[in-house]
C-alpha cells in the first residue's frame, strides 16, 4: 500500500536526491515525477504470497542469488518501483554483484519476472501505471497477484508490448520465463 508524502512543505526532489534520502526512519519509499510514495507496512497475507512463490522458485531451481525481494527498479525517467518479487537475469545478477543498494538502474539488463501483490485500494498502480512502466523497461513477465479479485495476471513482453493473460481456479499458469512452471492460481491465491 502507497500514501503520497505531503509535498506543500518540501519541494519536487530529483532522482538522485531520491537515492540520497533518509529520513531516519526504515520506511521504505517508491519515486514518482519528484514525489516520495510511502510504502505502508505489508499485510501479512501480501507478505504469505510473495514468500509462496519466492519458494516456488526455489524449488524450480533458481538461484537465490537471482531472487530479490523489496529491491527498486528504475523503469521510465524519474519513477522507482519496489516489487514484491524480482527474478533477476543471470546478468542482471552480475551486474548487482557488490551493490551498496539493491535497486536496478536504467543500464543494468531489465529483470526476468516482477510479480506485484495487489493491496486494497493499489489496483490502478499494479494494473495500469506499473503496467506500463515495466513494459517500458522491457521487463520479460510481469505477475499481477490479486488476493482481492482472487486472480493472477500474467504479462508477458511481446515486441514491445504485453501480452495478457488471466487465471483463476485451477489454471495452470503458463510462464515464458519458467517453461517448467507447475503452479496454478489457487494454490497461490491460497498459500495464506
Amino acid at each position: 500500500m502507497a500514501i503520497t508524502l505531503d509535498q506543500s512543505s518540501s519541494r519536487i526532489m530529483t532522482l538522485q536526491e531520491f537515492f540520497n534520502y533518509d529520513d531516519g526512519t526504515d520506511a521504505m519509499y517508491e519515486f514518482e515525477d519528484g514525489e516520495l510514495i510511502l510504502m505502508t507496512a505489508e499485510s501479512e497475507i501480501n507478505r504469505r504470497i510473495a514468500m509462496f512463490i519466492l519458494v516456488c522458485f526455489v524449488q524450480l531451481g533458481i538461484p537465490t542469488v537471482r531472487l530479490s525481494m523489496k529491491t527498486e527498479i528504475v523503469t521510465t525517467g524519474s519513477r522507482v518501483r519496489i516489487p514484491d518479487l524480482v527474478v533477476f537475469s543471470q546478468e542482471l545478477a552480475t551486474a548487482m554483484e557488490g551493490a551498496k543498494r539493491s535497486t536496478v538502474m536504467p543500464e543494468m539488463p531489465p529483470p526476468l519476472l516482477v510479480v506485484e501483490v495487489v493491496s486494497p485500494n493499489q489496483s490502478n498502480r499494479d494494473y495500469r501505471y506499473k503496467r506500463s512502466e515495466y513494459a517500458a523497461r522491457g521487463i520479460t513477465e510481469y505477475w499481477i497477484v490479486d488476493p482481492i479479485a482472487q486472480k493472477v495476471t500474467v504479462l508477458e513482453w511481446v515486441e514491445g508490448l504485453y501480452e495478457e493473460q488471466v487465471y483463476v481456479g485451477d489454471s495452470a499458469i503458463a510462464s515464458l520465463v519458467f517453461a517448467d512452471l507447475k503452479l496454478t492460481a489457487a494454490q497461490i491465491l491460497q498459500s495464506y
